[in-house]
Protein backbone atom coordinates (compact mmCIF):
# COMPACT_ATOMS: atom_id res chain seq x y z
CA UNK A 1 0.00 0.00 0.00
CA UNK A 2 1.37 3.47 -1.01
CA UNK A 3 5.08 3.88 -1.81
CA UNK A 4 6.99 0.25 -0.63
CA UNK A 5 9.64 2.76 0.78
CA UNK A 6 7.31 5.74 1.85
CA UNK A 7 7.37 5.86 5.65
CA UNK A 8 11.10 5.47 5.47
CA UNK A 9 11.57 8.57 3.03
CA UNK A 10 8.48 10.65 4.39
CA UNK A 11 8.12 12.16 7.91
CA UNK A 12 4.46 12.94 8.86
CA UNK A 13 2.95 16.25 8.10
CA UNK A 14 -0.55 17.00 9.89
CA UNK A 15 -2.48 20.04 9.02
CA UNK A 16 -2.15 23.35 10.92
CA UNK A 17 -3.70 25.56 13.06
CA UNK A 18 -3.97 29.46 12.11
CA UNK A 19 -2.40 31.65 14.71
CA UNK A 20 -4.46 31.80 18.11
CA UNK A 21 -4.24 35.40 17.80
CA UNK A 22 -6.32 35.66 14.70
CA UNK A 23 -8.60 32.15 15.39
CA UNK A 24 -10.09 33.29 18.40
CA UNK A 25 -12.06 36.94 17.17
CA UNK A 26 -14.47 34.51 15.27
CA UNK A 27 -16.30 31.34 15.32
CA UNK A 28 -14.96 29.71 12.00
CA UNK A 29 -12.84 26.75 11.45
CA UNK A 30 -8.89 27.40 11.81
CA UNK A 31 -7.87 24.49 10.31
CA UNK A 32 -5.07 25.15 7.46
CA UNK A 33 -5.67 22.33 5.02
CA UNK A 34 -2.40 20.49 3.12
CA UNK A 35 -1.86 20.92 -0.22
CA UNK A 36 -2.90 18.36 -2.71
CA UNK A 37 0.38 16.91 -2.97
CA UNK A 38 1.29 17.08 0.37
CA UNK A 39 -1.64 14.91 1.20
CA UNK A 40 -1.19 12.51 -1.49
CA UNK A 41 2.55 12.15 0.00
CA UNK A 42 0.98 11.18 3.35
CA UNK A 43 -0.76 8.41 1.31
CA UNK A 44 2.46 7.09 0.13
CA UNK A 45 3.65 6.90 3.46
CA UNK A 46 1.00 3.88 4.61
CA UNK A 47 3.33 0.82 4.54
CA UNK A 48 1.96 -2.48 3.76
CA UNK A 49 1.76 -3.74 7.23
CA UNK A 50 0.63 -7.48 7.62
CA UNK A 51 -2.38 -6.94 9.99
CA UNK A 52 -3.97 -3.10 9.37
CA UNK A 53 -5.28 -2.29 12.90
CA UNK A 54 -6.34 0.87 11.47
CA UNK A 55 -9.30 -0.59 10.00
CA UNK A 56 -10.80 -1.26 13.43
CA UNK A 57 -10.01 -4.85 15.37
CA UNK A 58 -11.12 -6.16 18.46
CA UNK A 59 -8.12 -7.75 20.83
CA UNK A 60 -7.57 -10.94 22.99
CA UNK A 61 -9.98 -9.38 25.61
CA UNK A 62 -13.01 -7.94 23.37
CA UNK A 63 -11.41 -4.41 23.47
CA UNK A 64 -12.44 -2.30 20.10
CA UNK A 65 -8.92 -0.15 18.63
CA UNK A 66 -8.92 0.94 15.35
CA UNK A 67 -11.61 2.85 13.48
CA UNK A 68 -15.26 1.50 14.56
CA UNK A 69 -16.79 2.34 11.06
CA UNK A 70 -14.18 -0.52 9.58
CA UNK A 71 -12.71 2.13 7.36
CA UNK A 72 -10.60 0.69 4.77
CA UNK A 73 -7.63 3.48 5.30
CA UNK A 74 -4.69 1.43 3.42
CA UNK A 75 -6.79 1.33 0.39
CA UNK A 76 -7.90 4.80 0.33
CA UNK A 77 -4.31 6.06 1.43
CA UNK A 78 -2.78 3.95 -1.90
CA UNK A 79 -5.98 5.47 -3.92
CA UNK A 80 -5.05 8.93 -2.55
CA UNK A 81 -1.14 8.24 -3.13
CA UNK A 82 -2.09 7.11 -6.68
CA UNK A 83 -4.33 10.19 -7.24
CA UNK A 84 -7.43 8.86 -7.62
CA UNK A 85 -9.79 10.73 -5.61
CA UNK A 86 -13.34 10.25 -6.66
CA UNK A 87 -12.42 6.38 -6.16
CA UNK A 88 -10.92 6.83 -2.92
CA UNK A 89 -14.02 8.54 -2.08
CA UNK A 90 -16.40 6.08 -3.12
CA UNK A 91 -14.41 3.43 -1.22
CA UNK A 92 -14.75 5.35 1.98
CA UNK A 93 -17.91 6.39 1.61
CA UNK A 94 -18.36 2.63 0.93
CA UNK A 95 -17.91 2.56 5.40
CA UNK A 96 -18.62 6.04 6.89
CA UNK A 97 -21.58 8.54 5.78
CA UNK A 98 -20.01 11.49 6.75
CA UNK A 99 -16.87 11.26 6.53
CA UNK A 100 -16.62 15.15 7.11
CA UNK A 101 -17.86 14.85 10.42
CA UNK A 102 -14.98 12.26 11.59
CA UNK A 103 -12.54 14.31 9.61
CA UNK A 104 -12.81 16.99 11.52
CA UNK A 105 -14.59 16.22 15.10
CA UNK A 106 -12.86 12.31 16.11
CA UNK A 107 -10.05 11.77 17.64
CA UNK A 108 -8.41 9.32 15.52
CA UNK A 109 -8.10 6.20 16.92
CA UNK A 110 -6.80 4.49 13.78
CA UNK A 111 -4.21 6.84 14.44
CA UNK A 112 -3.35 5.39 17.83
CA UNK A 113 -3.57 1.85 16.41
CA UNK A 114 -1.40 2.55 13.39
CA UNK A 115 1.77 -0.02 12.75
CA UNK A 116 4.09 3.21 12.22
CA UNK A 117 2.61 5.06 15.75
CA UNK A 118 4.95 2.40 17.71
CA UNK A 119 7.79 4.85 16.71
CA UNK A 120 4.91 7.88 17.55
CA UNK A 121 4.88 8.20 13.34
CA UNK A 122 1.72 7.44 12.36
CA UNK A 123 0.11 7.99 9.15
CA UNK A 124 -1.94 11.11 9.20
CA UNK A 125 -5.15 9.05 8.31
CA UNK A 126 -7.75 11.56 9.35
CA UNK A 127 -6.02 14.59 7.21
CA UNK A 128 -6.53 12.42 4.26
CA UNK A 129 -9.74 11.25 5.06
CA UNK A 130 -11.00 14.54 5.51
CA UNK A 131 -8.42 15.99 2.02
CA UNK A 132 -11.00 13.23 0.67
CA UNK A 133 -14.62 14.13 1.14
CA UNK A 134 -13.41 17.70 1.00
CA UNK A 135 -12.61 17.52 -2.66
CA UNK A 136 -15.84 14.80 -3.18
CA UNK A 137 -18.00 17.71 -2.21
CA UNK A 138 -15.62 20.24 -4.83
CA UNK A 139 -15.81 18.13 -7.63
CA UNK A 140 -19.92 17.39 -7.27
CA UNK A 141 -18.63 13.72 -7.07
CA UNK A 142 -21.34 13.67 -3.90
CA UNK A 143 -24.68 13.08 -5.39
CA UNK A 144 -27.94 11.61 -3.70
CA UNK A 145 -28.39 8.14 -4.25
CA UNK A 146 -32.04 7.48 -4.64
CA UNK A 147 -33.58 3.85 -4.13
CA UNK A 148 -34.19 2.23 -7.63
CA UNK A 149 -37.50 0.64 -5.44
CA UNK A 150 -39.84 1.44 -2.89
CA UNK A 151 -40.42 -1.32 -0.33
CA UNK A 152 -44.16 0.33 1.14
CA UNK A 153 -42.55 0.01 5.05
CA UNK A 154 -42.55 3.18 7.32
CA UNK A 155 -39.79 4.19 9.55
CA UNK A 156 -39.46 6.32 12.20
CA UNK A 157 -36.07 7.78 13.37
CA UNK A 158 -36.40 9.46 16.82
CA UNK A 159 -32.95 11.96 17.06
CA UNK A 160 -31.29 13.67 14.23
CA UNK A 161 -27.63 13.03 15.73
CA UNK A 162 -24.99 11.04 13.71
CA UNK A 163 -26.64 7.79 14.48
CA UNK A 164 -30.01 8.74 13.67
CA UNK A 165 -28.69 10.23 10.32
CA UNK A 166 -26.74 7.34 9.81
CA UNK A 167 -29.57 5.25 10.00
CA UNK A 168 -32.00 6.84 8.51
CA UNK A 169 -29.91 7.44 5.23
CA UNK A 170 -29.00 3.65 4.91
CA UNK A 171 -32.71 2.75 5.14
CA UNK A 172 -33.90 5.28 2.78
CA UNK A 173 -31.79 3.89 0.37
CA UNK A 174 -32.83 0.59 1.22
CA UNK A 175 -36.47 1.88 -0.29
CA UNK A 176 -38.08 2.54 3.06
CA UNK A 177 -40.29 5.54 3.67
CA UNK A 178 -37.62 7.60 6.32
CA UNK A 179 -39.20 10.20 9.13
CA UNK A 180 -36.40 11.87 11.34
CA UNK A 181 -38.10 13.46 14.45
CA UNK A 182 -36.16 16.13 15.51
CA UNK A 183 -37.20 18.30 19.12
CA UNK A 184 -35.19 21.31 17.70
CA UNK A 185 -35.38 23.37 14.96
CA UNK A 186 -32.86 21.76 12.74
CA UNK A 187 -31.38 18.45 12.32
CA UNK A 188 -28.22 17.55 13.39
CA UNK A 189 -28.01 17.10 17.14
CA UNK A 190 -24.63 16.91 18.93
CA UNK A 191 -23.37 18.03 15.64
CA UNK A 192 -25.01 20.74 15.88
CA UNK A 193 -26.06 22.05 19.22
CA UNK A 194 -22.97 20.46 20.63
CA UNK A 195 -19.89 20.79 18.61
CA UNK A 196 -18.50 24.80 18.61
CA UNK A 197 -18.54 26.09 14.96
CA UNK A 198 -14.80 26.73 14.96
CA UNK A 199 -14.55 22.70 15.14
CA UNK A 200 -17.17 21.83 12.74
CA UNK A 201 -19.03 25.21 10.46
CA UNK A 202 -22.63 23.53 9.62
CA UNK A 203 -22.68 24.25 6.24
CA UNK A 204 -21.44 20.35 6.69
CA UNK A 205 -24.48 19.27 8.23
CA UNK A 206 -26.84 21.26 6.06
CA UNK A 207 -25.60 19.37 3.09
CA UNK A 208 -25.87 16.01 4.03
CA UNK A 209 -29.41 17.37 5.60
CA UNK A 210 -30.10 18.64 1.32
CA UNK A 211 -28.96 15.39 0.14
CA UNK A 212 -30.80 13.10 2.48
CA UNK A 213 -34.05 14.74 1.15
CA UNK A 214 -33.42 14.32 -2.14
CA UNK A 215 -32.94 10.76 -0.90
CA UNK A 216 -36.20 10.35 -0.36
CA UNK A 217 -35.85 11.35 3.89
CA UNK A 218 -38.75 13.69 5.51
CA UNK A 219 -37.69 15.59 8.61
CA UNK A 220 -40.14 16.58 11.06
CA UNK A 221 -38.52 19.64 13.43
CA UNK A 222 -39.93 20.95 16.53
CA UNK A 223 -41.26 17.43 17.41
CA UNK A 224 -40.86 16.45 20.79
CA UNK A 225 -40.96 12.59 21.03
CA UNK A 226 -43.05 12.04 24.34
CA UNK A 227 -43.54 15.76 24.92
CA UNK A 228 -45.57 17.17 21.91
CA UNK A 229 -45.52 14.46 19.86
CA UNK A 230 -47.56 11.65 20.68
CA UNK A 231 -44.81 8.22 21.39
CA UNK A 232 -47.75 6.11 20.80
CA UNK A 233 -48.53 7.59 17.59
CA UNK A 234 -45.44 6.80 16.23
CA UNK A 235 -45.05 3.30 17.30
CA UNK A 236 -49.02 2.64 15.45
CA UNK A 237 -48.23 4.74 12.59
CA UNK A 238 -44.92 2.88 11.29
CA UNK A 239 -43.53 -0.49 11.08
CA UNK A 240 -40.15 0.31 12.86
CA UNK A 241 -39.04 2.74 15.25
CA UNK A 242 -35.19 3.78 16.27
CA UNK A 243 -34.19 5.80 19.00
CA UNK A 244 -31.60 7.67 18.83
CA UNK A 245 -31.81 10.35 20.80
CA UNK A 246 -28.19 10.29 22.47
CA UNK A 247 -27.00 10.21 26.38
CA UNK A 248 -28.10 14.22 27.34
CA UNK A 249 -28.57 13.39 31.06
CA UNK A 250 -25.23 15.48 32.15
CA UNK A 251 -23.06 14.45 35.53
CA UNK A 252 -23.92 16.74 37.99
CA UNK A 253 -21.97 18.22 40.70
CA UNK A 254 -24.06 17.74 44.26
CA UNK A 255 -22.22 20.16 46.52
CA UNK A 256 -23.34 23.34 48.64
CA UNK A 257 -23.88 26.05 46.87
CA UNK A 258 -25.04 24.17 43.26
CA UNK A 259 -28.31 26.21 43.46
CA UNK A 260 -26.36 29.80 42.71
CA UNK A 261 -26.63 31.58 39.42
CA UNK A 262 -24.02 30.69 37.24
CA UNK A 263 -23.51 27.35 37.35
CA UNK A 264 -24.94 25.34 34.26
CA UNK A 265 -24.44 22.50 32.52
CA UNK A 266 -21.80 22.97 29.26
CA UNK A 267 -24.69 21.50 27.51
CA UNK A 268 -26.93 24.58 28.34
CA UNK A 269 -24.13 26.87 27.46
CA UNK A 270 -22.19 25.34 23.79
CA UNK A 271 -26.09 25.01 22.12
CA UNK A 272 -26.93 28.87 22.85
CA UNK A 273 -23.17 30.14 20.56
CA UNK A 274 -23.88 27.68 18.44
CA UNK A 275 -27.59 29.17 17.51
CA UNK A 276 -25.94 32.79 17.92
CA UNK A 277 -23.60 31.69 14.66
CA UNK A 278 -26.27 30.29 12.92
CA UNK A 279 -28.85 33.35 13.29
CA UNK A 280 -31.23 30.56 14.91
CA UNK A 281 -34.04 32.51 17.08
CA UNK A 282 -32.95 32.04 20.53
CA UNK A 283 -34.69 29.82 22.51
CA UNK A 284 -36.54 31.36 26.06
CA UNK A 285 -33.35 30.48 28.21
CA UNK A 286 -31.65 33.11 29.94
CA UNK A 287 -28.30 34.03 27.66
CA UNK A 288 -25.01 32.38 29.54
CA UNK A 289 -22.08 34.43 28.76
CA UNK A 290 -18.49 34.21 29.47
CA UNK A 291 -18.18 37.86 28.51
CA UNK A 292 -15.88 39.89 30.98
CA UNK A 293 -16.34 36.70 33.33
CA UNK A 294 -14.13 34.26 34.86
CA UNK A 295 -14.68 30.97 33.86
CA UNK A 296 -14.21 28.05 35.49
CA UNK A 297 -14.84 24.52 33.47
CA UNK A 298 -14.58 21.66 35.73
CA UNK A 299 -14.14 18.37 33.41
CA UNK A 300 -11.19 17.94 31.18
CA UNK A 301 -12.40 16.27 27.80
CA UNK A 302 -14.07 17.32 24.69
CA UNK A 303 -16.54 19.07 26.26
CA UNK A 304 -14.36 20.93 28.56
CA UNK A 305 -12.40 21.91 25.62
CA UNK A 306 -15.16 23.38 23.67
CA UNK A 307 -16.37 25.36 27.04
CA UNK A 308 -12.64 26.65 27.22
CA UNK A 309 -12.41 27.87 23.22
CA UNK A 310 -16.17 29.05 23.01
CA UNK A 311 -15.39 30.81 26.35
CA UNK A 312 -12.17 32.89 25.08
CA UNK A 313 -14.53 33.29 22.14
CA UNK A 314 -16.91 35.51 24.21
CA UNK A 315 -14.22 37.44 26.38
CA UNK A 316 -13.45 35.69 29.45
CA UNK A 317 -11.36 37.90 31.87
CA UNK A 318 -10.32 34.03 32.44
CA UNK A 319 -10.44 30.45 31.94
CA UNK A 320 -9.79 27.71 34.46
CA UNK A 321 -10.21 24.09 33.48
CA UNK A 322 -10.13 21.49 36.55
CA UNK A 323 -9.70 17.86 36.43
CA UNK A 324 -10.48 15.56 39.29
CA UNK A 325 -7.86 12.61 37.70
CA UNK A 326 -4.50 13.32 37.62
CA UNK A 327 -2.48 14.14 34.95
CA UNK A 328 -1.61 11.52 32.41
CA UNK A 329 1.97 11.12 31.76
CA UNK A 330 2.67 13.17 27.97
CA UNK A 331 3.90 9.66 26.55
CA UNK A 332 2.27 6.46 26.67
CA UNK A 333 3.92 2.99 27.22
CA UNK A 334 3.50 1.24 23.39
CA UNK A 335 4.67 -1.96 24.58
CA UNK A 336 1.55 -1.99 27.03
CA UNK A 337 -0.84 -0.25 25.09
CA UNK A 338 -0.50 -0.20 20.94
CA UNK A 339 -2.60 -0.92 19.31
CA UNK A 340 -4.98 0.19 21.96
CA UNK A 341 -6.43 3.67 22.41
CA UNK A 342 -3.93 5.02 24.77
CA UNK A 343 -4.10 7.10 27.54
CA UNK A 344 -1.94 10.06 28.07
CA UNK A 345 -1.84 13.64 28.24
CA UNK A 346 -3.57 15.66 25.08
CA UNK A 347 -3.62 19.04 24.67
CA UNK A 348 -5.99 20.91 22.05
CA UNK A 349 -6.22 23.32 20.20
CA UNK A 350 -8.60 25.17 22.75
CA UNK A 351 -6.53 24.79 25.59
CA UNK A 352 -3.85 26.47 23.98
CA UNK A 353 -5.78 29.08 23.00
CA UNK A 354 -5.56 30.62 26.56
CA UNK A 355 -6.81 28.19 29.43
CA UNK A 356 -4.82 27.56 32.48
CA UNK A 357 -5.56 23.55 33.15
CA UNK A 358 -5.23 22.00 37.12
CA UNK A 359 -5.51 18.23 37.47
CA UNK A 360 -6.45 16.07 40.89
CA UNK A 361 -9.05 18.65 41.90
CA UNK A 362 -12.04 18.85 43.60
CA UNK A 363 -14.76 21.20 44.47
CA UNK A 364 -16.35 20.47 47.65
CA UNK A 365 -19.00 23.70 47.49
CA UNK A 366 -19.66 27.30 45.68
CA UNK A 367 -20.58 30.48 47.50
CA UNK A 368 -21.29 33.54 46.18
CA UNK A 369 -23.49 36.97 46.89
CA UNK A 370 -26.47 37.53 45.97
CA UNK A 371 -27.63 34.42 44.99
CA UNK A 372 -24.58 34.69 42.32
CA UNK A 373 -21.54 32.10 42.03
CA UNK A 374 -18.60 33.79 43.27
CA UNK A 375 -16.09 31.70 44.43
CA UNK A 376 -15.67 27.49 44.20
CA UNK A 377 -13.50 26.15 47.39
CA UNK A 378 -11.29 23.00 45.86
CA UNK A 379 -9.23 21.03 47.36
CA UNK A 380 -6.24 18.81 45.67
CA UNK A 381 -6.76 14.70 45.28
CA UNK A 382 -4.32 12.00 45.68
CA UNK A 383 -3.85 9.25 43.26
CA UNK A 384 -6.57 7.20 44.70
CA UNK A 385 -8.84 10.98 44.44
CA UNK A 386 -8.77 11.00 47.88
CA UNK A 387 -8.27 14.82 49.36
CA UNK A 388 -4.86 15.99 50.38
CA UNK A 389 -4.92 17.55 54.25
CA UNK A 390 -3.78 21.20 53.84
CA UNK A 391 -4.10 21.22 50.34
CA UNK A 392 -7.65 23.49 50.49
CA UNK A 393 -7.85 26.35 48.33
CA UNK A 394 -10.23 28.73 46.68
CA UNK A 395 -10.86 30.61 43.30
CA UNK A 396 -12.86 32.98 42.33
CA UNK A 397 -15.18 32.27 39.39
CA UNK A 398 -18.64 33.70 38.16
CA UNK A 399 -19.22 31.67 36.07
CA UNK A 400 -18.92 27.65 36.04
CA UNK A 401 -19.52 25.04 34.02
CA UNK A 402 -20.24 21.65 34.44
CA UNK A 403 -18.33 19.49 31.58
CA UNK A 404 -17.78 16.35 33.79
CA UNK A 405 -19.85 13.94 30.78
CA UNK A 406 -23.27 11.93 30.45
CA UNK A 407 -24.75 9.79 32.71
CA UNK A 408 -27.40 8.13 30.23
CA UNK A 409 -30.55 9.19 28.02
CA UNK A 410 -32.82 11.01 29.89
CA UNK A 411 -35.78 8.29 30.80
CA UNK A 412 -39.03 11.38 31.18
CA UNK A 413 -41.11 11.08 28.42
CA UNK A 414 -40.11 8.73 25.40
CA UNK A 415 -38.55 6.28 27.38
CA UNK A 416 -40.76 5.78 30.69
CA UNK A 417 -43.56 5.93 27.65
CA UNK A 418 -42.69 3.37 25.81
CA UNK A 419 -42.14 1.04 29.32
CA UNK A 420 -38.26 0.18 27.99
CA UNK A 421 -35.97 -2.49 29.58
CA UNK A 422 -32.48 -0.10 30.89
CA UNK A 423 -29.15 -1.91 31.37
CA UNK A 424 -27.41 -1.40 34.78
CA UNK A 425 -26.05 1.99 33.44
CA UNK A 426 -29.46 3.34 32.90
CA UNK A 427 -29.31 3.14 28.45
CA UNK A 428 -31.73 1.80 26.42
CA UNK A 429 -30.69 -2.53 26.59
CA UNK A 430 -30.06 -3.65 23.42
CA UNK A 431 -27.08 -6.10 21.84
CA UNK A 432 -25.07 -5.25 19.02
CA UNK A 433 -26.48 -7.66 16.57
CA UNK A 434 -30.06 -7.41 16.59
CA UNK A 435 -30.21 -3.70 18.62
CA UNK A 436 -33.92 -4.13 19.16
CA UNK A 437 -34.72 -3.37 22.46
CA UNK A 438 -37.38 -5.01 24.78
CA UNK A 439 -40.51 -4.03 22.11
CA UNK A 440 -39.14 -5.78 19.68
CA UNK A 441 -40.84 -3.08 16.77
CA UNK A 442 -38.67 -0.43 18.66
CA UNK A 443 -35.27 -0.48 18.23
CA UNK A 444 -31.89 1.76 19.77
CA UNK A 445 -28.65 3.21 18.29
CA UNK A 446 -25.77 5.46 19.83
CA UNK A 447 -25.16 7.28 22.82
CA UNK A 448 -28.88 6.05 23.67
CA UNK A 449 -27.98 2.58 23.65
CA UNK A 450 -24.19 2.61 24.35
CA UNK A 451 -23.94 5.99 26.47
CA UNK A 452 -21.68 8.70 25.96
CA UNK A 453 -18.98 7.95 23.51
CA UNK A 454 -17.98 9.43 20.12
CA UNK A 455 -19.49 10.60 16.95
CA UNK A 456 -17.97 7.69 14.61
CA UNK A 457 -19.25 5.10 17.02
CA UNK A 458 -23.09 6.58 17.03
CA UNK A 459 -22.33 6.05 12.66
CA UNK A 460 -21.32 2.71 13.20
CA UNK A 461 -24.12 1.96 14.91
CA UNK A 462 -26.56 3.58 13.21
CA UNK A 463 -25.52 1.42 10.46
CA UNK A 464 -25.56 -1.74 12.07
CA UNK A 465 -29.04 -0.64 13.29
CA UNK A 466 -30.21 -0.05 10.28
CA UNK A 467 -28.84 -3.82 8.77
CA UNK A 468 -31.17 -4.81 11.43
CA UNK A 469 -34.07 -3.37 10.74
CA UNK A 470 -34.46 -3.38 7.10
CA UNK A 471 -33.61 -7.68 8.02
CA UNK A 472 -36.61 -7.42 10.43
CA UNK A 473 -38.84 -5.62 7.90
CA UNK A 474 -37.66 -7.80 4.50
CA UNK A 475 -36.57 -10.89 5.43
CA UNK A 476 -33.21 -10.52 3.99
CA UNK A 477 -30.98 -7.31 3.42
CA UNK A 478 -27.95 -6.15 1.60
CA UNK A 479 -26.97 -3.14 3.63
CA UNK A 480 -23.19 -3.48 4.99
CA UNK A 481 -22.75 -4.52 9.05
Amino acid sequence: MGKVTGFLEIEREERDYAPVEARVKHYREFVIPLAEEEVRKQGARCMDCGVPYCHGTTNIVGTPSGCPVNNQIPDWNDLVYRGEWQEAARNLHSTNNFPEFTGRVCPAPCEASCTLNIDDNPVAIKTIECAIIDKAFENGWVKPEVATRKTGKKIAVIGSGPAGLAAAQQLARAGHDVHVYEKFAKAGGLLRYGIPDFKMEKIHVDRRITQMEAEGVTFHYNAHVGVNTSVDDLVKGHDAVILSGGAEHGRDLAIPGRDLAGIHYAMEFLPQQNRRVSGEAATADKPILATGKKVIVIGGGDTGSDCIGTSIRQGAVSVTNFEIMPQPPEQENKLLTWPDWPLKLRTSSSHDEGATREFSVATTKFTGENGQVKKLHCVKLDEKLKPIPGTEFEIEGDLVLLAMGFVHPVKTGMIEKLGLTLDPRGNVKADTFSYQTSQPKVFVAGDMRRGQSLVVWAIREGRQCARSVDQFLMGETTLPR
